[in-house]
């Protein structure tokens, strides 16, 4: 598997929606969260190691996963998407970053959120709550080694990617591979962003008239197709 400093580097130019459509390309399973997680702070991103855990009412199974943690493991924290709780706040914030953490992510609500700001360590949430968890749980022999988000599982062997558009999953034996279409599509989109600035409109890029033409002889043909014989990019 890719390293956690590697997976950081690569994604520093990169975002979700080219990872999304690098998983389309690379034929990857798409596994994205939910729409409404965003991070705390504005702008923050994160990319690394899934290290999972399932919150049953306790701070415990944060503290006994991150002893387990490799650094720049992200901690994803399934709390079920409750929406009568929040389920971290600054001390566990706090303690994941000192445990050489890379980002935290939640399944769920956070609180203090004035002190996660000031802290600046990256987080991810569906939003914020001031009451805590008033329950206990019983304990799963899953709680430390996958945890549940949406439709899929996803364990250690998975890699997770957030920023500002949301979150998403790729299993690490695809990452290579998902972030190798990633970069390429990123430079056709670079590309076609400086030309349309410099004058030339995507539609003249693309040969826009030219897909008319051949859409209206042939209704199969499709803008996809038409931008795959030509290297395009904007939809995968």
């Amino acid at each position: 598997m890719m390293s956690n400093t590697l997976l950081a580097t690569a994604f520093s130019d990169l975002s979700t929606p080219l990872i999304a459509d690098a998983c389309l390309r690379a034929k990857v399973p798409l596994r994205v969260a939910p729409f409404g997680i965003r991070p705390v702070v504005q702008g923050m991103r994160v990319a690394g190691r899934v290290l999972p855990a399932r919150h049953r009412g306790s701070v415990d199974t944060f503290l006994e996963v991150m002893k387990k943690a490799l650094p720049g493991d992200v901690l994803v924290v399934d709390n079920e998407s409750r929406g009568d709780e929040s389920c971290i706040g600054d001390l566990t914030v706090l303690e994941a970053q000192a445990s050489g953490l890379a980002g935290l992510v939640v399944r769920g609500y956070h609180r203090d959120t004035h002190e996660l700001v000031r802290i600046g360590f990256p987080v991810f949430s569906y939003g914020s709550y001031p009451a805590g968890p008033r329950r206990l749980d019983q304990r799963s022999s899953q709680d430390l080694s996958s945890a549940q988000w949406d439709r899929f599982t996803v364990d250690h062997d998975d890699v997770v990617f957030a920023d500002d558009d949301g979150l998403l999953f790729v299993p690490s034996s695809a990452i290579e591979k998902v972030l190798e279409a990633a970069t390429s599509i990123w430079k056709v989109e670079r590309r076609q962003a400086d030309a349309i600035q410099a004058g030339k409109k995507l539609s003249e890029q693309l040969d826009f008239d030219s897909y008319i033409a051949k859409r209206d002889s042939d209704p199969s043909y499709t803008l996809r197709k038409h931008l795959r014989e030509r290297g395009g990019a904007v939809e995968e």
